[in-house]
């Protein structure tokens, strides 16, 4: 008999056929009547059985019926469509702000592991949550995105790198995180690591032992104190009280908190010095601030339910609620530590002619993700089919996050 066991797998039966859970949150579908054809099968857990055949037969068989379920992964959240990233693949980590890998020329280095989210913030800047126009998700392999992760460090130099995790969404989706963080710490020169999260999915089994992979800072995206509006703003059923008591038992672990809240102009102006009082009075910011307040911004593809506020208008507010509440609300930027360092090349110029290939449906309209030179490509209103090889011209480059152009 011959018994595959994996780690990030389960199987269940539907019907006439075997459901696979992929991570947790993921799911697609094998025939039994192709099982079968490999030998008689049972399932159990996360292992699958089949007698009267080798394991290595077994095992080629069964990744080879893997890989075109594969192709047909798909989100249990929303039901979408879902790519995983893997290293064998064939798709780079640079290239694209929907996953991998983002270097902005500091010691800051973004790490993308999922989209999606469990929440529809109204405010929203990529539209994403159970009410999301988007059209696929997108989950990395772990070991590929440490790997990436360490070349880039590797290359930036420095001794004081710091692992800023975040995603479209939501990251704490991730299924590997707690071991996402344990290995990131583990790089040489990375000192610290951050997670921007709703809080709804930690709990405090969880954040111990984020704390004991060597997680140093939670971003704790609160935004109102007021029941009706933090449910308002969350634009999805909200736990309050959860998230609440999350954000107390936080600051209790060697890891340290700061609160994110957005403003939402006219909306939730007078929660914002509660939130800053709550965050000071449960020992948030032992390292840094306790609160960040950020201006909400209109993006392309964002919500944006209201017009945007200017900076100076932003600070402005900032200010006046300073002096009617007493609590500090304009954060020094300088504390977060943040150094310039050597920013990874761009293979492509503005305004450059290549070619690519086609790899990947993107997120937005009739949007596709090229590769060319180890780089992936967002391209917007292109028909062409995945495998076409295409002409673009580059109009975007900022930050190795390219933007290409159709040209035939």
């Amino acid at each position: 008999m011959a018994e595959l066991t994996f780690k990030d797998l389960s199987f269940e039966k539907s019907q006439d056929k075997v459901k696979i859970n992929f991570l947790r949150l993921f799911y697609a579908y094998l025939e039994t009547n192709s099982l079968a054809k490999i030998a008689p099968f049972e399932i159990s857990g996360n292992s699958i059985r089949f007698k009267g055949v080798s394991e290595s037969a077994a095992r080629r068989k069964f990744e080879f019926l893997l890989f075109k379920a594969f192709r047909h992964l798909k989100n249990r959240l929303n039901n979408k469509a879902t790519v995983y990233i893997h290293q064998s693949s064939g798709i780079p980590l640079i290239g694209t702000n929907y996953f991998g890998i983002i270097d902005r020329g500091t010691n800051i280095i973004e790490v993308k592991p999922i989209t999606s989210c469990n929440i529809s913030c109204i405010f929203c800047s990529v539209d994403e949550g159970p009410y999301s126009r988007r059209k696929a998700d997108f989950v990395v392999e772990k070991d590929y995105l440490v790997g990436e992760f360490r070349k880039l460090v590797e290359f930036k130099g420095g001794s004081n790198i710091d692992a800023h995790i975040n995603s479209q969404g939501e990251p704490m989706l991730y299924s590997d995180m707690v071991e996402l963080v344990r290995d990131i710490m583990e790089v040489k020169r990375v000192k610290r690591s951050s997670i921007d999260t709703n809080g709804l999915l930690l709990t405090k089994q969880l954040v111990d032992e984020l704390a004991e992979a060597g997680l140093t800072r939670i971003n704790l995206s609160l935004h109102a104190l007021e029941p009706k509006k933090a449910a308002q703003l969350a634009g999805y059923p909200y736990n309050l009280d959860k998230v609440i008591e999350i954000a107390k038992y936080i600051p209790k672990t060697r890891m340290d908190l700061i609160i994110v809240p957005v403003w939402m102009k006219g909306f939730n102006d007078e929660e914002l010095p509660k939130l800053a009082k709550f965050a000071r009075e449960i020992g948030a910011g032992k390292t840094c601030p306790y609160i960040g307040i950020q201006n909400m911004l209109n993006y392309r593809f964002g919500r944006n339910p209201i017009e945007q506020s200017s900076m100076e208008e932003f600070y402005s507010k900032m200010k006046e609620l300073e002096q009617k509440y007493g609590e500090k609300l304009i954060i020094d930027k300088h504390s977060f530590d943040v150094e310039e360092l050597p920013e990874l090349p761009k293979p492509f110029r503005k305004g450059q002619l290549i070619e690519a290939e086609i790899v990947l449906d993107g997120r937005i309209g009739n949007e596709k993700l090229a590769v060319a030179k180890e780089r992936l490509i967002s391209v917007p209103n292109c028909d062409k089919s995945i495998g076409s090889k295409v002409k673009l011209r580059i109009k975007r480059t900022k930050h190795n996050i390219f933007l290409g152009e159709m040209m035939d």
